[in-house]
């Protein structure tokens, strides 16, 4: 049975053995081999990561846009366009989207609303959402533009989350007038047919 790549006398990790691993198409075998790649440079690991973003397996390729995110170079920003664009799994393009949103939010932002635009899977939306809202830098009209079109989502968990994006503004723009279009947007969510988004809108339109 192959074990997990190890680590060459000077402490590095053997480049080649991590390579094989990861181009095996063994989920086994390449998942420990991508952990191990947040101990090589940034221009060791993305090669790397880049195999793996292009492997069958599913969980190969997500986990390698994860470390994309964190290995940030304009060849990992190629690939995680691309995969969140096309890749056929959800989990992926999930991740992808994650991925980008750590390049920064004057960047990613386009790429992530058009994407949030077109796809319709929950996960992948709920990641946009949830990447974008934790950037601390992120401009709250693109943050309200975000939750008015997730709150009219089918899925509820979408909703839900565009309901608790729209309470923030609600808290941190009282007097401002954002604020108070957040705050008519979330009105009518007490009202909706899931009882989770009635909760996160009367959460947020309770002032603190």
């Amino acid at each position: 049975m192959s074990s997990t790549p190890q680590q060459s006398q000077g402490g590095e990790p053997d480049l080649n053995a991590l390579r094989e691993a990861i181009g095996s198409g063994d989920p086994v075998r390449a998942m420990p081999a991508l952990t191990q790649l947040r101990f090589c440079s940034d221009e060791d690991a993305v090669p790397l990561l880049v195999l793996g973003s292009e492997q069958e397996a599913f969980l190969v390729r997500s986990l390698s846009c994860s470390g994309l995110g964190y290995k940030r170079t304009e060849q990992g920003w190629i690939v995680l366009e691309r995969l969140l664009r096309s890749d056929a799994d959800a989990n992926v393009r999930a991740e992808a989207a994650n991925a980008l949103a750590s390049y920064g939010v004057a960047r990613a932002w386009p790429l992530l609303k058009a994407a949030f635009d077109v796809d319709s899977a929950w996960l992948v939306r709920c990641s946009i959402l949830s990447a974008l809202a934790e950037q601390s830098e992120i401009d709250f009209g693109w943050l309200l533009e975000l939750a008015s079109a997730a709150i009219t989502d089918g899925d509820g968990t979408v909703r839900v989350s565009g309901a608790e994006i729209l309470g923030r503004i609600v808290r941190e723009n009282a007097d401002h007038p954002i604020g108070e279009q957040a705050r008519t947007l979330l009105l009518p969510l007490q009202k909706d047919v899931d009882h989770r988004v009635v909760a996160a809108a009367l959460n947020g339109l309770q002032l603190r």
